[in-house]
């Protein structure tokens, strides 16, 4: 794949890099060269797991689920 740097430095990546990096609008790269190759690096934060935080619905309380998970016979 290629793409072509504009006079302000700027380039586009590939839709289909774009995709498979899971990169999107406001994604932060980190620059590197390596062995004369410019190496891009996804800058992960805490924001992807803050983003999945409460998002799993088990269908039952903290105390259910704690009690299921110790065996304990009211568990059903």
């Amino acid at each position: 794949m290629k793409a072509v740097l504009s006079e302000k430095g700027q380039i586009t990546i590939p839709k289909r890099l774009r995709d498979r990096l899971g990169l999107r609008a406001g994604s932060v790269l980190e620059f590197g060269e390596e062995q004369g190759r410019l190496v891009a690096q996804k800058v992960t934060t805490g924001d992807e797991l803050e983003a999945l935080y409460g998002s799993l619905d088990l269908g039952k309380s903290t105390d259910e689920l704690i009690a299921e998970l110790r065996g304990e016979p009211d568990a059903v």
